[in-house]
């Protein structure tokens, strides 16, 4: 290869490692973009020039609000936000949410829609469809620029290879397919910034899982299901009478998914069947449904406390419809844990602050971090 060769190879290496950075963190300065791709400020300036000049990225404002003190403000640069829409799908136990996101990490639309707990993969994958439909109807996207179709889905993973390939027919692009929450886990990181690298988070809802994300990648795990803590056996009310839908008894899900609380309370004595029942009865004070959130929020944080010791993750993350029921389930998960993992408690453990969206906004950020955007600009 030519001296001339090398240097444009040189050249385009550059270049896609400042896309890819702005792909995975969105708006950043050029400062910033520097000190993540190791490049020197003269050599940066020249490449983020270029892409500029070529229109692959924009100048969107500006760092003033961020700084502390004096000093010219810095421009923040980002991805062409019409360079690609990004899809995020949540197949949960009883709803689909989804969200589509620009280039420039900006939400363009969001919905959801709910189903029976009993409706089969086809019907599942129907409905996301036609919400999908409706949401760009409603919202003015086309999908025209679709990079790429992130899909979560709730339970076991033998559903995804069935699920991917309808989004791949039905679309024509990338489709990445992981367990729900553990995209879930991937979003509540990324809300910390760039530097937050391991954080350990759990779904408590209509069943209950997690993920963990270790040096700011997913963690699958050898057979794709790291993070099933719904699934580690549990001490709490709810855990021996009724068996879990994976079949064995005493799993975590029993105790302290939203179904599992509500069949509890229901046992002594307390008439609750809908999650806004028990948040009105907690509101109330009524001590059968603020002993049965104690409980479960209790066997969460046993459990919690084991994997703390055993992973060392720098956050805890509990999020899901129970922690909204009742926000003191999190300081009682957090309790637990120091009580029980002493010196390995982590530094922070927290509630989850992206709400039911984080499935769907995790699985865009996994799109983010692997598709090749902007690789045709010259």
């Amino acid at each position: 290869m030519s001296v001339e060769g090398v240097h444009a190879l040189v050249r385009r290496t550059h270049e896609e490692r400042v896309l890819r950075v702005l792909r995975e963190h969105g708006a950043l300065s050029r400062g910033q973009i520097a000190a993540k791709v190791g490049l020197s400020r003269t050599t940066l300036s020249e490449i983020t020039g270029d892409l500029l000049s070529r229109g692959a990225v924009v100048v969107v404002d500006t760092d003033a609000s961020l700084r502390a003190g004096s000093g010219r403000p810095a421009e923040l640069l980002t991805l062409d936000p019409s360079s690609g829409q990004f899809l995020g799908v949540d197949l949960g136990h009883t709803r689909v949410r989804i969200a589509v996101a620009d280039a420039a990490h900006e939400v363009m639309a969001a919905g959801h829609q709910t189903y029976g707990p009993d409706t089969g993969w086809p019907e599942r994958v129907a409905i996301a469809f036609d919400l999908i439909d409706d949401v760009g109807t409603g919202s003015g996207v086309s999908f025209r620029a679709l990079q790429g179709v992130g899909v979560g889905v709730a339970g076991p993973r033998p559903a995804e290879p069935a699920v991917a390939q309808a989004f791949r027919e039905r679309f024509g692009t990338t489709v990445i397919a992981d367990n729900n929450t553990r995209f879930a886990a991937l979003a509540e990181a990324i809300t910390e910034g760039p530097d937050l690298q391991d954080v350990l988070y759990i779904r408590l809802a209509d069943g209950i899982g997690g993920g963990l994300v270790v040096g700011g990648r997913l963690v699958t795990g050898g057979h794709g299901v790291a993070g099933e803590f719904g699934h580690v056996p549990a001490t709490g009310p709810g855990a021996e009478p009724d068996p879990c839908r994976c079949g064995r008894h005493g799993c975590l899900e029993t105790v302290a998914s939203v179904p599992a609380v509500l069949r509890t309370c229901r046992r002594r004595g307390l008439a609750v069947h809908t999650a806004e029942d028990l948040e009105a009865a907690l509101r109330r004070g009524d001590p059968v449904a603020a002993a049965v959130l104690d409980e479960a929020a209790v066997a969460v944080g046993q459990v919690l406390a084991a994997a703390a010791l055993v992973l060392d993750p720098a956050q805890i993350v509990v999020g899901g419809r129970l922690t909204r029921c009742w926000p003191g389930v999190v300081d009682r998960v957090a309790a637990t844990i120091a009580e029980r993992a002493g010196t390995a408690t982590p530094r922070v453990v927290r509630a989850a602050r992206l709400g039911d969206e984080d499935g769907a906004l995790g699985a865009i950020a996994a799109l983010y971090r692997q598709t090749p955007l902007l690789a045709g600009y010259h």
